[in-house]
């Protein structure tokens, strides 16, 4: 493949790719369908892309109203070192590999996991909500599966995407709920199947409808995109999990009744189009005008990319650093990042990022699996620390303050004047 930009693919039936996934270790990218719950895969070669394959080819189109569709998206994730893909769906779990598609057969049957990731060992998956608890409480806890025995269990609350910091030793993934969202930490261990150990530090967010988070290859920069509301940005640095960046996507928020112009603009935002250049503290982020912006968070810099004439769908980096690009007319461009300026070796951002790991694991403790976490966690914001304790007192909030935030304080509030005499 050439140094250069290539437009290296085209979807042919009017679709495009909304989400791209690249293996970690492979040259190997998974694409989702915008218009059905299929996912192409490629093999990035030297003269471009190739299709490798597509998991349900024949998929009806999904429905036009949005809330019918969410529930027919599919998640994926990659195997960590093996040509092979999860997937979620409404008939359970299926795995794709080049020798074809089919269920994975340790897996509970019919059940609809939202979200699935592999430890990061490969032996094990991890998937949210429980299939071992009925439909009320399955939301509060997940699934631990040994794919070598299929043996089961229960494991602690999460439910999006479980994301390895590139430290080793610890991942990163939400737990969502309308008021606020939570950015767990936790230690993968080496059990068979391996539990996720969450410890007691985590960042907290306004409301919830969060995507996966994204980290730099150092380790030090945690961005995470949402929400719910609005197409934000959030930036934070570890291991102090102090925002260095925050940001509104688009038109801001306008309140509800919600005018036709502004969510005709935020249906144009992807929802996948954060990433982190190779070897640098440079955000890229796919607009909805056709450019990639580049912004350089070690020196505040900020440039634009011209692209394409349609908006950016989705945005990822290969196993090798080179940038794939997706769009809505369906074409998908590999290329050199722009901002990638290879300011440090791999081997100098890997040591980076075992020392970021190494120190925030030693700045926590673990809790139990069933632990609540409204009780336990002590909550970064960004600026400031929050224990529960510390919300039990908290009776005044600003109307810019968070929903979370806000919502605590009227309770506490109310509970004050009825405990008067």
């Amino acid at each position: 493949m050439t140094d250069g930009a290539s437009a290296d693919w085209t979807l042919t039936d009017d679709s495009f790719v909304e989400r791209l996934v690249c293996h970690s270790r492979l040259p190997l990218i998974a694409g989702l369908d915008a218009g059905r719950p299929a996912v192409h895969v490629w093999e990035c070669e030297s003269d471009g892309l190739r299709r490798v394959g597509i998991t349900d080819p024949d998929a009806a189109a999904y429905p036009a109203e949005s809330w019918e569709r969410a529930g027919l998206v599919p998640a994926f994730t990659w195997h960590p070192y093996e040509p092979r893909l999860i997937l979620t769906g409404v008939a359970g779990l299926r795995v794709w590999t080049p020798d074809g598609a089919g269920a994975v057969p340790q897996s509970p049957p019919d059940h609809s996991y939202h979200s699935v990731a592999f430890s990061p060992d490969g032996r094990t998956l991890w998937a949210s909500p429980s299939s071992l608890l009925d439909e009320e409480e399955a939301w509060q806890r997940s699934d631990t599966l040994d794919l070598a025995t299929g043996a089961l269990r229960l494991g602690p609350r999460w439910d999006t995407d479980v994301v390895e910091h590139p430290g080793g030793g610890l991942v990163v993934t939400l737990a969502s709920d309308q008021g606020a969202t939570y950015v767990l930490f936790a230690r993968p261990d080496g059990d068979a199947p391996a539990r996720l150990r969450i410890v007691r530090h985590a960042i907290i967010l306004d409301v919830d409808g969060y995507e996966a988070p994204t980290f730099s290859d150092d380790g030090r920069y945690l961005a995470l995109r949402g929400n719910s509301y609005v197409h934000s940005l959030d930036v934070f640095e570890l291991p102090a999990m102090r925002k260095v960046f925050s940001t509104t996507l688009g038109d801001p928020y306008p309140g509800y009744p919600y005018p036709p112009e502004w969510l005709e603009e935020q249906e144009r935002w992807s929802h996948h189009n954060v990433v982190f250049a190779p070897r640098s503290g440079t955000i890229l982020l796919g607009t909805a005008q056709g450019t990639i912006v580049t912004i350089d968070l070690d020196d505040g810099r900020v440039s634009e990319h011209e692209h394409s004439s349609v908006p950016i769908s989705a945005l990822a980096i290969t196993s090798t650093g080179r940038l794939v690009v997706a769009d809505r007319s369906g074409r998908i461009t590999v290329m050199n990042a722009p901002g990638d300026e290879a300011r440090e070796s791999w081997q100098a951002r890997a040591a980076a990022a075992r020392e970021v790991a190494e120190r925030l694991l030693a700045a926590t403790s673990e809790l139990p699996d069933d632990a609540d976490l409204d009780e336990s966690l002590i909550r970064h914001d960004g600026e400031r620390t929050w224990s529960s304790g510390d919300l039990e007192t908290v009776t005044t909030a600003e109307e810019a303050d968070p929903t979370w935030l806000r919502l605590r304080a009227a309770i506490n509030t109310h509970r004050r004047q009825r405990e008067e005499p």
